[in-house]
């Protein structure tokens, strides 16, 4: 296994040296972009590490920019939320500062923050989605279908959160204050953030930073929403710093060295506590003024540096070296289940506790890229390692107990990736060599699961990765494509671990069949066509892991329960936008996920996956009027629709659909500002969230009322 880094090394410098022997008759890397500069919104660069244009990528792109961020965050600051309306197949947002449910194509995606992965796939604790102010994002790319591009974790996709990039000479600022009301006394909240951004010939700096308090939240009905038991962001405020500093240098500016640093805590202000609902009578959970005796807030503590550098002219290509690290803390609120308990501490029944995860990450990225790599036209080379380290644990906070104990994991993964542009056709295909490996202390389970004690140990993971590809452009703007490839990543390792107890046939690390990989084989097909007024694009795809992961609940915990069984997804996307006139834009989506797993080990997949892993159809549009030249307005709906699953088995599943809509405007003052008032949930319609309509823990939540937003944002 390790023979594959010296291996992928030599392979490098091969192509460095043949490289250097064109040098002479070749032009200078930045010349043909010099020659044809590149619109931003058409090009990518997560998953390639270069900025590589869509049309040349055999695979479904969403490319969210300032426009679609800006329209999202009229009426909402949820930094799921324009995943939700922007990305076919990414379900409903939580609207929680737990993401739990949100799913891209039926799998877990990996998040990224300038590149960083954001959690930890060791203990996936749905917390992933918070964690930074969406005020200082510029771009988000997304990636849709399992990938291996940027390591572990990328089940469903990846979902890169790009900061801001100076693009005016000398300093602007961006000063932007904001109200949200839905009407009552203590659902108002308020944000002031101020973005700094200085571009000079030699340099560029951002440096932002937003303090948001967040209140109350109602449902259609006017009654309180019940807090998450994950973790929620009413009655909660944030403050995020975040500080990026670029240099260029040397001989046509074809270096730079960039360091950025990010720190954003959400808390909660641990005023009020849940009272469940009840389902026979269709009243949700809600909220009471009221801590918890002894209780602490539930926050999101995500802080991170990362270390960049870049020679455009390296051999006649592009070298990216990438160096990070991280570090993210989650608590969660109080809850006092049977897991929690241990009458060595207290009487059954009465101990409260609040669990926390903390995650470490460390790594190096690098790669090297040329085109007309071995002098043959077209054909560019990406080639690199990837370093990581990823440690992660869990402890019920408020009486010091180990619940999951401390988990390593560390990678070293080597890729050469080709793409061939030949005319109309771009033929793409490489491979990814994840090696890694999972060291796990000896610990004792919890009074819950028996305090049994488990034998801690090492486990190696190895996988090699393929991925091969094409795009034919055919006339008229259309194009067509199709790609199979391989994803990777790691069970919630977590979960199986605190969960042995004296029925388990193994209690050894090496013995646990549950953090075992999950390896993802995915095929895909795609049309595309884009013209001067119009897009449109389609793309069907089915992903399948002989040893998959599927959630279902625990009858008698009422927890999430990990399945460890084949996995086959399959699906339907459709988008486009239709520019009516200059001043009236319209724009659609659909998806259709369709997942199956076994009812018993062995068995056929005819079991369908629910909500805690599909989401239901799900159809999403809106409207853009330009009315006046300095005002526009923006009408949006998302409508998922009804589902019935497994119907005359034990696992039936009924979720009822709902469609809301959202309404914005803007008026531009010109050296005054911008004023928005945004609108969500504009008919107040009163719903249960989709993943809330299971019977599960405390899980009955029914989701926002109508919000009204005002925002004013000056840039001088």
């Amino acid at each position: 296994m390790r023979h594959v880094v010296p291996l992928t090394l030599s392979t490098l410098a091969l192509a460095i040296s043949a490289a250097h022997a064109q040098d002479a008759a070749s032009p200078p890397a930045g010349a043909a972009s010099d020659a044809q500069p590149q619109q931003l919104e058409r090009t990518i660069i997560t998953g390639t590490r270069t900025a590589k244009s869509i049309d040349k990528i055999p695979g479904a792109i969403n490319v969210i920019g300032k426009t679609e961020l800006a329209q999202t965050l009229a009426v909402t600051e949820d930094a799921t939320a324009v995943l939700a309306r922007s990305v076919p197949g990414y379900s409903e947002s939580s609207q929680a500062m737990s993401n739990t449910g949100e799913t891209l194509r039926g799998r877990i995606p990996l998040r990224l923050f300038d590149g960083v992965p954001q959690g930890s796939p060791l203990r996936e604790g749905t917390r992933n989605g918070t964690f930074t102010d969406m005020g200082l994002i510029g771009r988000i790319e997304v990636i849709n279908g399992p990938s291996a591009a940027e390591g572990i974790g990328a089940a469903g996709g990846i979902i890169n959160y790009i900061s801001k990039v100076p693009t005016k000479m000398d300093d602007e600022f961006q000063l932007i204050t904001r109200i949200t009301t839905e009407g009552k006394d203590d659902s108002t909240g308020y944000k002031v953030g101020l973005n700094w951004l200085r571009k000079t010939e030699d340099y560029d700096l951002l440096v932002a930073g937003s303090h948001i308090e967040r209140g109350m939240s109602y449902d259609g009905h006017g009654n309180k929403i019940g807090l998450n038991t994950s973790g929620s962001l009413m009655d909660s405020k944030s403050n995020n710093l975040f500080v990026k500093l670029g240099f260029d240098f040397g001989a046509d500016k074809s270096q730079r060295l960039q360091f950025s640093i990010s720190d954003f805590k959400v808390q909660g202000n641990n005023r009020y506590h849940l009272v469940d609902g009840d389902r026979t009578t269709g009243v949700t959970n809600t909220s009471v003024l009221g801590a918890i005796p002894g209780s602490r807030p539930e926050f999101n503590d995500f802080k991170q540096f990362n270390a960049s550098y870049t020679h455009n002219d390296l051999a006649g290509g592009t070298l990216q070296l990438d160096a990070y690290w991280a570090r993210q803390a989650m608590r969660y609120p109080a809850e006092n289940g049977d897991d929690r308990q241990d009458p060595l501490i207290a009487p059954l029944g009465t101990l409260w506790d609040q669990s926390e995860i903390l995650a470490f990450k460390k790594g190096l990225r690098t790669s090297w890229s040329r085109s007309d790599i071995f002098a043959i036209k077209g054909l560019e080379f990406r080639g690199g390692v990837d370093l990581t380290e990823d440690n992660a644990q869990q402890r019920l906070a408020l009486t010091d107990r180990l619940w999951v104990p401390p988990m390593i994991y560390d990678s070293v993964a080597p890729y050469v990736q080709l793409s061939w542009d030949l005319g109309p056709l771009t033929v793409s295909g490489g491979v990814r060599r994840e090696d890694g490996t999972l060291k796990v202390d000896s610990y004792t389970t919890t009074y819950f699961r028996d305090r049994i004690p488990v034998t801690g140990g090492k486990l190696d993971y190895a996988a090699t990765l393929p991925n091969i590809g094409a795009v034919w452009r055919l006339p008229a703007n259309w194009s067509v494509y199709a790609s199979l490839s391989k994803g990777f990543t790691l069970p919630n390792v977590g979960i199986p671990l605190r969960n042995i107890n004296k029925n388990s046939k193994n209690t050894t690390v090496e013995g646990i069949l549950d953090l075992q990989a999950i390896i993802v084989r995915n095929k895909e097909v795609g049309v595309n066509w884009r013209g001067r007024e119009a897009s449109f694009g389609a793309s069907v795809y089915q992903s399948y892991s002989s040893l998959g992961v599927s959630l279902s609940i625990d009858p008698v915990t009422n927890d999430f329960v990990m399945n460890r069984a084949p996995v086959q997804i399959s699906g339907f996307e459709l988008s486009g936008d239709y520019m009516v006139t200059r001043d009236l834009k319209l724009n659609a989506l659909y998806s259709r996920i369709l997942g199956k797993t076994t009812f018993v080990a062995g068995g056929p997949l005819t079991k369908r996956m629910g909500v805690t892993d599909t989401n239901p159809d799900k159809i999403a549009g809106g409207v853009n009027w330009k009315f006046m030249p300095k005002a526009d307005v923006t009408l949006g709906f998302t409508k998922l629709l009804d589902r019935d699953l497994n119907v005359g088995t034990g696992n039936e599943e009924h979720t009822k659909g709902y469609t809301l809509f959202d309404l914005s405007g803007n008026y531009d003052w010109g050296k005054y500002g911008k004023t928005t008032l945004g609108i969500e949930n504009l008919t107040n319609k009163f719903y249960v969230l989709s993943w809330s309509q299971l019977p599960g823990f405390r899980n009955y939540w029914s989701g926002r009322g109508r919000v009204f937003s005002l925002t004013q944002s000056i840039t001088f």
